[in-house]
């Protein structure tokens, strides 16, 4: 579980901006944008070998 530390009197903005970055790092977001959909085992192991590749 992600959390981030509010200051008293903090504004809201930069909270959430904490936290995107925090998420971003993690790589949350992008593990849920892969998730999204079903990806068959073949698919995900051309993806990987293409990403070796590089």
């Amino acid at each position: 579980m992600t959390e981030v530390k509010v200051k008293k009197g903090e504004p809201i903005e930069k909270a959430l901006r904490k936290l995107k970055k925090k998420l971003d790092k993690e790589g949350v977001l992008k593990e849920l944008r892969n998730r999204r959909y079903y990806e068959k085992p073949s698919e995900a192991k051309r993806r990987s070998r293409k990403r070796s590749a590089r």
